[in-house]
């Protein structure tokens, strides 16, 4: 396959830019696809050719894919407040099957599509696998939750050969999603709500593309859904206690209430929503706190021969170190 051009979705995002990077490391021949013509250069000076497509316009669709053999799908909107769920349904829904229908029209061998452990929403009895139902609990699982039932169709009926990919709680060197928490732990104004044992279950973004890339290689694979997670679920105090072990910091201390947590979150969403604000608290913030995150991979493990490079130790250390070297602690 290395002499092919492979089209990377979301190219200018977190998964996607390190997408693109591991296959240009592989010498593979790379197209990025992105919406935004102000965030192609840092992909140009990686030598890959740079489109610009939108998930809600099938003629730029149509043109992204000419002469692609392979897709990893990886665009989507994430959680905005701004936007309605008819927004959130049109790209992370519609947009899988506007693709598919292209890439199918184009000749594309392959598409590996990401999904998200966030389709089953809240576990009762962690961990999840394949098999556990969908359980959405916000309209940006809803509309993955939908996009992953269209891409499911087409490989299954045989219209295109590719399989689902769910990532658990993604993270890495670049990430700025689980900044916030890092920061907080640095500067001494983390705080847990609830005793801080609820494990969450992480996979480091270097991890997640080699199994993306494992998936597109592995041909024989069809119509097959795998969630990628890391080593192990950990309760989020132990994370927290590693992140300030590396920086010399006091470990995080302050532990507030459920309840009443729960509540501010319910209540500062209500009204930020309507004025199109994005509320500085979320229900689902606050039941990161809550919520087990527990996830089994092991039909990744048989399948696709995937395993973490390294132990969940050693991510957060690397990663910290990575925030620390960059200067964005």
């Amino acid at each position: 396959m290395d002499s092919n051009l492979f089209l990377v979705t979301g190219a200018s995002g977190f998964v996607g830019g390190h997408m693109v990077e591991y296959l240009v490391k592989k010498g593979r021949k790379v197209r990025a696809m992105i919406k935004d013509e102000s965030k192609a250069d840092p992909l140009r000076k990686l030598g890959v050719e740079v489109v610009i497509g939108d998930l809600r316009d099938k003629d730029s669709l149509s043109r992204a894919v000419q002469g692609v053999t392979g897709i990893y799908h990886i665009a989507s909107l994430f959680r905005q407040a701004s936007f309605p769920e008819s927004v959130f349904h049109d790209v992370n829904a519609e947009g899988v099957r506007r693709l598919m229908d292209v890439a199918i029209d184009a000749g594309v061998k392959r598409v590996i599509h990401c999904a998200t452990v966030g389709v089953l929403g809240h576990v009762a009895n962690p961990p999840a696998n394949e098999e556990t139902p969908y359980n959405p609990g916000d309209m940006y699982q809803r509309t993955k939750m939908a996009g992953e039932k269209i891409a499911m169709e087409y490989y299954q009926s045989g219209k295109m050969s590719g399989v689902v990919i769910r990532p658990a709680m993604i993270y890495g060197p670049g990430d700025t999603r689980n900044l916030k928490m890092f920061r907080m732990v640095a500067h001494g104004r983390f705080f847990y709500v609830g005793p801080g044992t609820c494990e969450v279950h992480f996979i480091d973004v270097r991890d997640l593309v080699r199994s993306f890339d494992l998936a597109m290689e592995k041909e024989s694979l069809n119509g097959e859904i795998y969630i990628i997670s890391g080593e192990k679920a950990v309760p989020l105090i132990d994370m927290a206690n590693i992140i300030a072990r590396e920086l010399g910091v006091r470990p995080p201390w302050l532990h507030l209430p459920v309840k009443p947590m729960q509540w501010l979150g319910t209540i500062v969403e209500t009204i930020c929503r309507p004025l199109h604000i994005e509320p500085p608290i979320f229900r689902r913030r606050v039941d990161f706190f809550t919520k087990n995150r527990h996830f089994d991979s092991s039909k990744a493990k048989r399948d696709l021969d995937f395993a973490p490079e390294k132990s969940f130790d050693e991510e957060v250390v690397e990663i910290t170190r990575w925030y620390k070297e960059n200067k964005w602690l």
